[in-house]
């Protein structure tokens, strides 16, 4: 029978982070998991190139029951630390929008380092090893593997959520949590697309595929970013973004010329130059087969000069405040992410400890802790394993 100091569940990015961390401090680590290859979730994110972290991470962009759970590790291990040991390795990379870090060639560079990290303090790692069986002993725990049983004094659960099935993602942390006596708070998919029902999904068919520059909004929440027309929905990285704050049974609020005020513009073509088409006006600030959608369900006429200030009125409500209601998500097999998860206020947020099971650790998407679109969630992943790993 194997014996380990720490035993981490999950090879991705917090569980490499953790076990990394704990070799450097002498201990004797095992990575299991049941895929053929780690950190496949690294490998697949920024469309190959890793969006590892966004440079204005803070607690602000997380969702939690706690908000206030993150802010620990978010503070001891920062994006700037991760940055520098992505330089320290040579790795180049680059920012895109709104902070977000991209590897300027591929994601394989951050598993390539974590693995080699990981190599280089001594940790095992051993793929397509699913646990079968976590019990606890008076010394630590017994773990049931394939090829037999290993022994330890610490289990650390970094197996993720339940985004992606199809890479294997399943809902392994939840069951071992509650197998323990640790709450769930409700899980969902997030940083998803939504979906509307038939008849909306007939009258927006002509705009599949369209892009827009957009403020998606519900309730108080907001994000400014693209938005993508589909065959099911809406998609893009404003409407990923709303998902998250999104409940069925409630409409979000889309803007879709932010900046321009067009009760204003539609009243000064009115005015001076009459006999332009409204058609014209309107694509100056919006795709044209969006303008023209919303012109024939109005119903406006072809001319600028013709509107009367009630119709122009319609417009501007009509681009910038519309108003829909989804129906659902595309579900965990597009999104991003889980939101919820183990319960916060059941862990110790100076080491992601379980409170109450000695030996017991809850790191990454497992958690109750969900970033926003952009690196934050894998942020959240190094910070996490990070803290976990110097207590283990």
């Amino acid at each position: 029978m194997d014996s380990f100091d720490v035993v981490v569940i999950g090879a991705g990015a917090a569980g490499m982070m953790c076990a990394i961390e704990a070799g450097k401090r002498g201990r004797k680590v095992l990575v299991v998991d049941h895929a053929a290859a780690p950190g496949e979730k690294i490998r697949i994110s920024g469309g190959g190139r890793c969006n590892f972290t966004n440079i204005h991470a803070g607690p602000a962009n997380f969702i939690s029951a706690n908000p206030h759970f993150a802010i620990s590790a978010l503070r001891r291990y920062t994006q700037k630390d991760f940055v520098a040991w992505v330089e320290r390795e040579g790795i180049a990379y680059h920012e895109k929008t709104l902070g977000q870090l991209f590897c300027d060639d591929s994601a394989k560079q951050i598993i390539e380092m974590l693995t080699r990290a990981m190599r280089a303090n001594g940790v095992e790692l051993r793929l397509r090893t699913a646990v079968e069986k976590i019990e606890k002993t008076e010394s630590g725990f017994r773990l049931a593997l394939p090829h037999g049983t290993v022994t330890c004094a610490s289990v650390v659960i970094a197996s993720g959520g339940k985004s992606i099935p199809k890479m294997g993602a399943t809902g392994f942390g939840y069951e071992i949590a509650q197998q323990f006596g640790l709450n769930i708070i409700e899980t969902r998919p997030a940083l998803v697309p939504l979906t509307f029902e038939i008849k909306t999904l007939e009258r927006l068919k002509p705009l599949a595929g369209v892009a827009v520059d957009a403020v998606a909004a519900c309730g108080k929440t907001k994000f400014a970013e693209a938005m993508l027309f589909t065959h099911r929905g809406l998609s893009g990285p404003a409407i990923l973004q709303i998902s998250s704050y999104w409940r069925e049974g409630q409409a979000i609020t889309v803007t879709m010329a932010p900046g321009v005020k067009l009760t204003e513009v539609l009243k000064a073509a009115r005015g001076s130059r009459g006999k332009q088409a409204v058609i014209t006006v309107l694509a100056d600030h919006l795709p044209r087969r969006v303008a023209q959608m919303i012109l024939d369900e109005i119903g406006a006429p072809n001319n600028v000069g013709d509107l009367s200030d009630k119709l122009i009125a319609r417009i501007d409500e009509a681009v910038n405040a519309w108003t829909v209601k989804p129906v659902g998500s595309e579900g965990y097999r597009t999104a991003e992410v889980t939101l919820g998860g183990v319960d916060t206020s059941q862990l110790d947020s100076k080491t992601m400890a379980a409170k109450d099971v000695p030996g017991l650790y809850f790191i990454g998407e497992v958690v109750d802790v969900t970033g926003w679109l952009g690196g934050y969630n894998f942020q959240w992943a190094w910070s996490s394993g990070w803290v976990a790993g110097q207590a283990v």
